[in-house]
């Protein structure tokens, strides 16, 4: 399985200006699996410079010179130094704007797919025209959606009762013409950031501390007091008040302990005013001053589309927050960021900043639309439906239904969509997310920018979307000198301008390019508020990307006043044939695309181009002969690809917009195109070529074979032969890495001496020997003074898998060895990437000498991954070296069960919002399944749908989501396609996988989906498997294998011995697997511990257990001795009473139901009188003597004779328990004077009056009967285990020994193994209220929401 990571991040610095942020990513991540190590800090890179000519971009406006950024003696001034905190130069931006004021991206509209904006950050409030600035703001993702589809009243008082369960005033002023008001909640934790939330619970913990002192100090003044009072304390009676006074003390201690912050609840309330559904919240949880917050002072919003406005949460958190009401008041989305990220994005393409005209954002007069794709249940991850919900965003007219206000925005299709964001894929160019891309891009005529990825300096490291897609702009970043030593701050900024070395390279796996161009990746730019700044650094291709948004918005805003037709396509092509190269080597194109984008010449171009018809050419290669695979480009890694000539057949035919009239745009289209090749002797292709709509095919045929060894990158690119100047039309990218051989042995390959200098890269091409399972390798570095940093990184390509990458970041303090250890796969080629970080010994003028030394390992096996299916053979492994002499010392273990599941219950149903209605029409159908599992103890789990999983942008399916909850709709655990472990308390719980997709086929298939519980076992459960020599081993116990050393040449067969059954986990049901690890070899490296840890050696493979039926029970069957005679009038009283007894123990009070039931019952003392007869049933005397005395264990009719009387125990103990419960019950309604609410029928209150009738004829009182009936209970069972606890709390409580009551309580609610019972909890609020702890009963009451929330929440 490939590790889940998205793009490799830098660290963000604090902006120069006195800033401090905390370390937010600047290119939201996937998270990385255990085994990947992440690269930290600010990362950055070049190629080399050795003098080879470039590669032509464009013939079009060429100056050649200094474009790339190089400076001679560069040195920043005040101004020099702001502008070089929001890059404009590099592009040409500021020199457009300035020569056309009006083209600043005014009538320009931009979609931001990202973690969303914040409305209130500097900047972002208007356009340069005065316009407002953000259009609209959505929750993409359903992360702050809220459950209102409860409809409540007010009362006389226009009071109602809110979700949470507070009271609510609503303003008498509101108009709400239908009277109802719909209701929701929320835990304001759920809609902020981590960042954020950490900030709170110090600010929060600070004042529950000092709260919880004072109450210290108090229990600790009256535990003195007492004993002043009472020097000796030998009455029980006051020893058992002492203890009362001690325990207050120790829980308030212990409650400091454990305190864990989950958040206040806010309340929600939504309403149709006449015009607009608006919606007010309640957030006094989160003020201190109880006068505020209240939900009638609340300013209500309404959607912002339609006015624009936003709220905050209170002055501590200072969040701004927007509210959208859907589906007729049924779902409200309340609308935060996930994350800085999509402010800063935003602030860097749009920002307007009247004050400080050199801060601005690229294109100021730009509108936007924020369109949050990162989901804040998954800290900012981007999920499928947030991806598709944005696109349907994206193109709406913004005339939909949610606007009845006249006329207000209409007509605001976005002209261009920005997405920071993406991963690594096995699959370029493909999936649902890139369909519904192209459908935007040809039908819409959207213009499509994204980041290239962060994932450099290794080759093809470009993800998805960004890199992979035609249709969409893919963009690398880039850093000036002015960046360097402005907003980086370095000692000494580089000559000229580079590639950071973080950024992903080219091409893809089909061949393309991978980065379309190039763009600062670099800004000190807006943030959210509740950052508590205004501006902080930030740099990635996330920040390249609306670098390069903004300058074509400048483009756009021209194109739209100047009638020139807006097409992506030939916005495309006029950034790629403009561009400045950087750097001079062909193969810089593989970092930069076409280069660094100019904004004024694209505009030049754009303009002498305004005639030319808008197409796209469509380029398709496959190698002659093979109808598959389907390439944009030629891609030659393996050796045996550059051994020989190969041909190729391409297809280039124009694409037009859907919108194209056949007649007068098919039909006229032709072009004579004139075939250039960079390099006659290698690519070879016809000199014209006539293109018609219908398209023309070609050879070409490319000859690698006397092509020394490393990187070489040529391209075939047609000109219109009538306009030469419109630059290449299309290009065919051809990359060969024609790799070196390992011929020696041992396989041993040497770099020596390569010098480094800032930004350097060595690229290394080495195909892999087969048999070759890992490497060893050894860095050695000199001749340096000040410390050196260098990015590592090795990278495989194999078939339908995502590029195999192995990456190290190295800090050399001063000159010193390093090892490393990673997988290879034999016989690929092996890129082996060494480069010293950009700004890394910037300042010394020291070169770094690097000897860098790879030696291949491997045992070659008949099988990696075993499976074992069950049986008590073991298995046969055949291992040979087939390179050097290697140390073959298996281990083997089993860490992991998983087991399957069907659905219980499948439901699907169609989504009733327009933003789930594709531009097609057709609505998004859903469908929700649901599976039930339980845990005999604490475990960590992990949901895994093997369809489903790993993947989100190179499939076919729409998304998926699933929450995991309990019994009490406590939501434990959430994920998407990559599930994370979670660990779960022992119990029963719910996962509902939730499926999107608009084809009902796709979905009716997935309802009987097998998804699979994946549990690790706990340390002491781990399995580790045994190897022998000998067949029988297993089974003779002889014969063990430890090691050997293989020779090359001569096989070695070992077995593979199945678990031992009484080792498997319990409770492991058949057709489970349990799963785990198993290796081979020994490195070099290896520790003493790893040997013996499969997962840590480089070469390790999957290892599963297939678990077989369980043994036959050998008791079943067995028939049992002959019972006692008994007369059938004395087993039917048996029954009776065993019916009795069961009654009583079913007797529950877990919801609100049961707790209704319960209290008629008892006060109607049926409850009571059940019990009396069962007690007076038994006879205590004979129960109390059989267990004064032993009873042999070997007697088997005596032993027969104990549990009978176990049960009558037990019996008898039920019956006391249940009976006290209910004296108490009846003791508690009329202390509160609830009588007669809870006794509404005269029965019952007949009930009542017989029961004093009878206590005052036996002269005793209701406290009295609970406190007999307490002490009877006390002789049978401890009262303080979880099953009779209660009764010991409420027996404490009455005697006034609060402290001890909630100690007792709390020690059930400790030890008690099942779902948590809201009658405990509410016992225990009340203990808290009626000692007066009010900071603790505040505490409870938000947990309260978290363990019993009202409903569960929405996908």
């Amino acid at each position: 399985m490939q590790n889940p990571v998205l793009f490799r991040l830098p660290v963000l610095h604090s902006s120069p200006l006195s800033l401090s942020p905390p370390p937010f990513l600047s290119h939201v991540k996937r998270r990385a699996s255990k085994a990947r190590r992440s690269r930290t800090g600010e990362w950055s890179g070049t190629t080399g410079t050795r003098g080879v000519k470039a590669m032509p971009c464009s013939s079009f406006g060429h100056t050649g010179g200094d474009d790339n950024g190089r400076l001679g003696n560069f040195k920043l001034s005040e101004s020099t130094f702001l502008a070089s905190l929001m890059p404009k130069k590099e592009t040409g931006a500021d020199r457009f704007i300035e020569a056309h004021p009006e083209y600043d991206g005014r009538g320009v509209l931009i979609a931001i797919f990202d973690t969303g904006v914040d409305p209130a950050a500097a900047g972002l409030q208007v356009t340069s025209d005065g316009k407002p600035k953000i259009l609209d703001i959505l929750d993409c993702t359903g992360s702050g959606d809220v459950d209102t589809s409860k409809v409540v009243k007010a009362d006389a008082e226009g009071c109602i009762c809110g979700a949470s369960g507070a009271t609510l005033v609503v303003n008498s002023l509101w108009k709400n013409p239908s009277g109802d008001w719909h209701v929701g909640s929320k835990l304001v934790y759920e809609l902020f950031t981590e960042t954020l939330t950490s900030r709170l619970k110090k600010e929060r913990r600070k004042k529950w501390d000092g709260k919880n002192q004072e109450e210290i100090a108090k229990a600790v003044k009256h535990l003195n007091e007492f004993d002043q009072k009472h020097a000796k304390v030998e009455d029980a009676s006051l020893k058992r008040s002492r203890e009362d006074l001690q325990n207050r003390i120790d829980i308030l201690q212990k409650q400091a302990e454990s305190f864990d912050d989950k958040g206040p609840v806010i309340d929600a309330v939504v309403w149709h005013d006449g015009e607009v559904w608006r919606a007010a919240f309640d957030t006094q949880s989160l003020e201190d001053d109880p006068d505020c917050g209240k939900l009638a002072k609340f300013i209500p919003l309404t959607n912002y589309r339609v006015e624009q406005k936003f709220g905050v949460f209170s002055k501590l958190d200072a969040c701004t927050f927007v509210a959208n009401v859907y589906d007729e008041g049924k779902i409200l989305s309340i609308v935060t960021d996930c994350s800085p990220h999509g402010t800063h994005v935003a602030g860097i393409a749009t920002a307007f900043h009247p004050k400080e005209p050199l801060l601005n954002g690229i294109a100021p007069g730009a509108q936007l639309i924020s369109c949050k794709i990162g989901d804040s249940r998954l800290g900012s991850m981007e999920t499928g439906t947030g991806l598709t919900r944005a696109l349907i965003a994206a193109v709406e007219d913004y005339n939909g239904d949610i606007l009845t206000m006249a006329d207000v925005f209409l007509q605001h299709r976005c002209d261009l969509i920005n997405m920071s964001y993406g991963e690594s894929t096995l699959l370029p160019d493909y999936g649902r997310f890139v369909d519904l891309v192209n459908e935007v891009v040809d039908k819409h005529r959207l213009i499509f920018v994204s980041s290239a990825g962060n994932s450099g300096p290794a080759l093809s490291t470009v993800g998805a979307p960004g890199g992979t897609t035609s249709g969409i702009i893919g963009v690398g970043a880039y850093v000036s000198p002015a960046m360097a030593s402005g907003a980086h701050c370095v000692v000494e900024p580089p000559s000229e301008g580079l590639e950071y070395t973080w950024s992903s390279r080219g091409p893809t796996a089909d061949g393309d390019l991978g980065v379309c161009v190039s763009a600062p990746g670099g800004a000190i730019a807006p943030v959210p508020t509740w950052t508590l700044q205004r501006r902080m650094l930030m740099n990635g291709t996330s920040m390249a990307s609306p670098s390069a948004c903004g300058g074509v918005a400048l483009l756009i805003s021209a194109m739209k006043a100047e009638g020139i037709p807006v097409s992506p396509y030939s916005v495309h092509k006029a950034l790629e044939n403009t561009a400045v190269p950087v750097g001079s080597l062909p193969e810089d194109k593989l970092t930069t695309g076409q280069g660094l984008m100019q904004v004024d010449k694209a505009y030049e171009y754009l303009q002498k181009s305004r005639d030319v018809p808008c197409v796209a050419y469509q380029v398709k290669i496959n190698q002659s002969g093979k109808s598959t695979p389907i390439c944009r480009g030629i891609y030659l890694r393996e050796a045996s690809a550059c051994q020989q000539s190969t041909e190729w057949t391409v297809q280039v035919a124009p694409k037009f917009h859907e919108d194209a009239s056949n007649l007068d745009d098919l039909v006229p289209f032709e072009e004579c195109i004139e075939l250039h090749c960079s390099e006659k002797a290698v690519v070879r292709a016809p000199e014209y070529l006539l293109l018609t709509h219908n398209g023309r095919s070609f050879n070409m045929v490319v000859d690698p074979t006397n092509l020394g060894d490393g990187l070489h990158y040529f391209e075939v690119f047609g000109i219109d032969c009538k306009a030469p100047w419109r630059g290449p039309l299309f290009r065919i990218p051809v990359t060969i890495t024609k790799p070196m051989a390992v011929v020696n042995r041992p396989p041993v390959v040497s770099f020596s001496r390569m010098q480094f200098q800032p930004g350097h890269i060595e690229r290394r091409y080495i195909e892999v020997p087969i048999g070759a399972s890992w490497v060893e390798a050894m860095m050695q570095t000199s001749g340096f003074d000040t410390s050196r940093r260098f990015f590592v990184d090795a990278v495989q390509i194999c078939p339908l898998q995502r590029p195999k990458k192995w990456e190290s970041v190295v800090t050399f303090s001063s000159p010193a060895a390093k090892s490393f250890a990673f997988p290879v796969v034999g016989g690929q080629t092996m890129e082996l990437a060494i480069a010293q970080f950009w700004s890394s010994g910037r300042g010394s003028q020291e070169t770094t000498i690097v000897e860098f030394e790879v030696v291949f390992h491997g045992i070659n096996l008949n099988k990696g991954e075993v499976v074992l299916d069950g049986s008590d053979a073991p298995t046969r492994i055949d291992a040979e070296a087939l390179l050097a002499s290697e140390k073959l010392a298996p281990a083997a273990l089993l860490n992991k069960i998983r087991t399957p599941y069907r659905p219980i219950e499948s439901k699907l149903s169609a989504l009733a919002t327009n933003r789930d209605k594709l531009h097609s029409g057709k609505q998004i159908l859903a469908l929700t399944l649901v599976y039930k599992f339980k845990l005999e103890d604490t475990a960590e789990v992990k949901p895994q749908i093997p369809l489903l999983n790993n993947r989100i942008y190179d499939t076919q399916f729409e998304s998926q989501f699933y929450m995991i909850s309990d019994a009490n709709k406590r939501v434990y655990a959430m994920g998407d396609v990559y599930p994370n472990s979670s660990k779960l308390p022992k119990g029963e719980y719910n996962l509902r996988l939730y499926l999107r997709h608009d084809n009902v086929q796709y979905l009716e298939k997935l309802k009987q989906l097998v998804l699979f519980i994946e549990r690790n076992l706990e340390e002491k459960d781990v399995i580790r498997l045994s190897f022998f020599s000998q067949p029988d081993g297993p089974v003779m116990g002889n014969g063990s294998f430890k090691s050997s050393v293989l020779v090359p040449g001569k096989k070695e067969a070992i077995y593979l011995g199945p678990p031992s059954k009484d080792k498997l986990p319990k409770n492991c049901l058949q057709g489970s697997v349990l799963l785990g690890a198993i290796s081979y070899g020994k490195p070099t490296f290896a520790g003493r511990d790893d040997e013996k840890v499969p997962q840590k050696n480089p070469a390790s493979y999957q290892l599963s257990y297939i678990v077989p039926p369980n043994k036959v029970d050998e008791d079943k069957g067995k028939g049992s001795s002959a019972t006692t005679a008994k007369t059938v009038s004395e087993r039917l009283e048996e029954e009776v009473q065993d019916a009795k007894i069961k009654v009583l123990s079913s007797l529950k009070q877990d919801n609100e139901e049961d707790r209704l039931e319960w209290k008629k019952l008892s006060s109607s003392l049926k409850v009571i009188d059940a019990a009396n007869e069962v007690i007076d049933s038994i006879d205590k005397d004979q129960l109390s003597q059989f267990f004064s005395l032993k009873s042999d264990p070997d007697d088997e009719e005596a032993e027969k004779i104990k549990k009978k009387m176990e049960i009558t125990r037990d019996q008898l103990s039920e019956a006391l328990y249940q009976k006290g419960m209910a004296l108490a019950d009846i003791e508690s309604l009329e202390v509160k004077g609830e009588k007669a609410t809870a006794l509404a029928s005269s029965e019952g209150a007949e009930l009542v009056d017989k029961t004093r009738e009878q206590s005052h004829s036996d002269s005793v009182t209701q406290p009295e009967l609970f406190e007999e009936n307490f002490k009877e209970l006390k002789k049978w069972v401890d009262v303080k285990s979880p099953r009779y606890g209660t009764l010991l709390v409420l027996h404490e409580r009455r005697s006034g020994r609060l402290g001890t009551a909630l100690k007792a309580l709390n020690d059930i609610l400790q030890d008690n193994g099942e779902p948590p019972k809201k009658k405990l909890y509410e016992l225990k609020l009340s203990l808290l209220d009626e000692i007066g702890w009010g900071h603790l009963a505040t505490y409870e009451r938000q947990w309260m929401y978290v363990r019993f929330p009202p409903n569960l929440p929405l996908f």
